[in-house]
């Protein structure tokens, strides 16, 4: 202990008889050995992963409007999982964030399923999410107690639309977006009725001012949620991870 203090240049301990004690720059020095020591510890982990061949980084393409608690959770539990991973994420619409794996900026995409994909990406079924047919509280469609299907053809519909694929189109008004966010705002407005994923329609800002309808003649199967990668690309141990986990995050959501 002498010889780290004159090394030091400090005095790191109080001595009185048997007691020792840290001084006041005994204390700092100890935290910033605890900080080298945690970083060490990390370029060792870093350093083993890397020599084994295991994906150092990983860039995760997100869609905004996939349910937000079990993400969140996933995040957290991937940070514990994989201690030494470089993560990415990019976050856009089920469209932009199949772009950004085509073009290569991310290795993976998480989406809804908006129909076929194209044939460079491989496709691996994750969940489901429940999804109703929704209309503002103020319109028409909310103070009936029953709708048929006729009844839908006569308002506006937002259809959600991404290049390639459509929602169920029933009325010959449409207005289409390719966000959920915001056909789910437009909808809560009174300009149409639309069918919303059930994360989406309990979104804060959008619940109090939508009503779900009860139509029987309308059997709606529940999103997928897929995840996306390019064909011929292997997945590492962090993406299997990554979907098994999330795998039963949505189901227990």
């Amino acid at each position: 202990m002498g010889l780290l203090e004159v090394d030091l240049g400090l005095e790191l301990f109080h001595r009185a008889g048997r007691s020792v004690r840290l001084t006041q720059a005994g204390e700092v020095m100890l935290l910033e050995a605890r900080a080298l020591l945690s970083q060490a510890q990390a370029l060792d982990l870093r350093a083993r992963e890397l020599s084994q061949g295991r994906t150092a980084k990983l860039c995760v393409a997100i869609d905004e409007a996939l349910p937000y608690p079990p993400i969140a959770r996933l995040l957290q539990e991937l940070a514990q999982q994989f201690p030494a991973l470089e993560l990415t994420l990019l976050n856009g619409t089920a469209a932009e964030v199949a772009r950004y794996v085509q073009s290569g900026q991310a290795e993976l995409a998480i989406q809804f399923d908006r129909g076929p994909t194209d044939v460079q990406f491989a496709q691996h079924y994750v969940a489901a999410v429940p999804q109703m047919v929704f209309v503002s509280r103020g319109h028409e469609l909310a103070k009936c107690h029953h709708i048929t299907r006729e009844d839908l053809v006569s308002y506006r519909q937002l259809v959600m639309h991404i290049e390639g694929a459509e929602d169920l189109v029933i009325s010959p008004r449409i207005w289409r977006s390719e966000s959920f966010y915001v056909l789910a705002d437009m909808l809560a407005d009174g300009i149409g009725w639309g069918i919303l994923p059930r994360n989406i329609a309990q979104a804060p800002d959008i619940e109090p001012r939508i009503v779900a309808l009860d139509c029987p003649e309308l059997k709606l199967p529940p999103l997928a949620v897929r995840m996306l990668n390019l064909q011929g690309a292997g997945l590492g141990e962090e993406a299997i991870w990554i979907e098994q986990r999330l795998a039963t995050l949505l189901k227990s959501s």
